[in-house]
C-alpha cells in the first residue's frame, strides 16, 4: 500500500487533491464574492451598452455625413458637365453663325 508522502509526490494525485479542493472552494468563493461582483458585473455591462450606443450613433453621424460630401460631388459634377456642355454649344454656334474659325476645330 502506498504512503500518503507518495500519493503527495505523484502528478495524478495532486491532480486529484487540487480537483476536489477546487470543488470545495470555489463555491464558497463565489458565495462570498457574489454581493461584490454582481453589482461590478451589472457595472461593467451598462457601461458596455452605453459605449455601443454612442458608437452607433457616431456611425450614423458618420454615414450622414459622408451621404451629403457625396451629393455635394455629384451635384458639383453635375454643373460643371452642364457648363463644359454649354461652351461647346455656344462654340459650335459661335463658328457657324460668324463663318470664321476661332482657331480651334468642332468636333
Amino acid at each position: 500500500m502506498p504512503l500518503p508522502q507518495d500519493l503527495v509526490k505523484s502528478d495524478l494525485a495532486k491532480g486529484v487533491l487540487i480537483g476536489i479542493g477546487l470543488a470545495v472552494l470555489v463555491p464558497v468563493a463565489v458565495a462570498a464574492l457574489a454581493p461584490v461582483l454582481k453589482p461590478a458585473a451589472r457595472a461593467a455591462l451598462k457601461a458596455g451598452l452605453l459605449a455601443m450606443e454612442k458608437g452607433r450613433e457616431l456611425l450614423a453621424e458618420l454615414g450622414e455625413t459622408v451621404q451629403d460630401v457625396a451629393a455635394e460631388t455629384e451635384a458639383e459634377l453635375r454643373e460643371s458637365r452642364l457648363a463644359e456642355a454649354e461652351a461647346l454649344v455656344e462654340d459650335a454656334a459661335g463658328s457657324t453663325g460668324e463663318g470664321v474659325s476661332s482657331g480651334s476645330p468642332s468636333a
